[in-house]
């Protein structure tokens, strides 16, 4: 039986009380804008939530689309979150180091390919330190788990479908 999570924020209090929960996978989201100097992945292993692992944007997504940061097939997204340890049966809890839109955009991937039982850290690793929570470094280290995605449509627009509602006035 999977955990529930209790909506789609939870806060540093109920994360940290859930914290070891087998059924629990906690994803760092952070993603740094390029040329920007900074490297997402080390920022994870310099400082993260205890048993997260990082949820890489650019690598998931799709690989030959020449837009970035593009929706990955649901195969790939399987394989790639599989790899990071995560099954269907578990929760799942994103947060980001900035508070920016980042972990936002992972809990949202997890919903296109299936995947409801995610939320997001409110106030992300800002919130989580500000309690007083602890800090794991180094990378992570994840046991490979099965990942079946499935595709929701109706959770993706096109710039066809977004142009129509501007002119529409929708």
């Amino acid at each position: 039986m999977s955990l529930t999570l209790p909506g789609p924020l939870v806060d540093a209090e109920w994360l940290a009380a859930q914290l070891g929960d087998p059924r629990l996978r906690v994803i760092d989201v952070t993603y740094v804008m390029p040329g920007s100097g900074r490297d997402a992945r080390a920022e994870f292993e310099a400082k993260h939530v205890p048993g997260a692992v990082y949820f890489d944007i650019d690598d998931i997504g799709d690989p030959v689309s020449e837009l970035p940061h593009m929706l990955p097939t649901p195969a790939r997204f399987a394989e790639k979150v599989g790899a990071l340890g995560i099954g269907n049966d578990d929760a799942v809890v994103a947060y980001d180091s900035y508070g920016l839109m980042s972990a936002a955009r992972g809990w949202w991937m997890f919903r296109v390919f299936g995947h409801d039982n995610v939320a997001v850290l409110d106030g992300g690793l800002r919130a989580w330190t500000a309690a007083g929570q602890p800090l794991e470094t180094g990378p992570a280290a994840p046991a490979p788990a099965r990942f079946k995605a499935g595709f929701r449509p109706a959770l993706v627009r096109s710039l066809g479908n977004i142009s129509a509602n501007l002119q529409s006035g929708a």
